[in-house]
């Protein structure tokens, strides 16, 4: 039952925290999209780039913590992080939805993150890496409930360390479209797929150990 209103607290500070981050971002396009957000991006201020890479370090800064507060051993701190990132990250574009009519579709691409390099990718891609962070640590939580200690084998942690890499490589490889204002190329859909499945093996593979057990 604490689990259930810690989650619940987590849950709900991650929307409104969502709801702010999607404000940042409408007043900023506003400023530099005026005619509606599109590709080739255009190139923000000296000034309005170092704002925004503070603001994204804090951001994940604000969750992480969140996560530690929520937690009480590594793994639900962990968990729970997981699922702040995750219901923040969904939300913020439910908020766009509602405050931009934008997108119009899973498919529209965005602007994922700025560090170390910018992220593009469509709308989709980050959604459902998010719904996989979010029942991932759901998951660990409902186990340290059983008190069950969770202990992934080393081949889940390479299986879904190979995947995180494949993602970021979809998100971040297109250099000409995010730092030349050029119109990015294709989403690398063949490469995330396999790696969305390699997550899920990987969870097969953790939670089926201990339920073995």
């Amino acid at each position: 039952m604490m689990h259930n209103r810690t989650l619940l607290k987590v849950t709900v500070f991650a929307i409104a925290f969502a709801f702010v981050e999607s404000a940042v971002v409408t007043y900023l396009r506003a400023i530099y999209y005026p005619g509606g957000f599109a590709f080739p991006l255009k190139m923000l201020g000296t000034s309005h780039v170092l704002v925004e890479l503070a603001r994204e370090f804090a951001t994940i800064v604000m969750l992480a913590v969140v996560g530690t507060l929520a937690g009480t051993t590594r793994w639900q701190k962990f968990s729970y992080f997981l699922i702040a990132f995750g219901v923040w990250d969904i939300f913020y574009y439910v908020w766009l939805k509602v405050i931009l009519n934008w997108p119009a579709t899973l498919f529209d691409w965005d602007i994922l993150f700025l560090i170390p390099l910018p992220w593009i990718g469509p709308v989709v891609a980050p959604v459902l890496v998010s719904i996989i962070m979010i029942a991932g640590g759901i998951m660990i939580i409902r186990m340290e409930e059983r008190q069950q200690d969770f202990h992934p084998p080393k081949l889940a942690w390479w299986i879904s360390g190979l995947a995180s890499c494949a993602i970021l490589y979809t998100f971040m490889r297109d250099t000409a479209a995010t730092l030349h204002s050029q119109v990015p190329q294709p989403y690398l859909y063949g490469l995330f797929v396999p790696a969305i499945v390699l997550y899920l093996v990987s969870m097969f593979l953790a939670f089926r150990t201990h339920s073995s057990r």
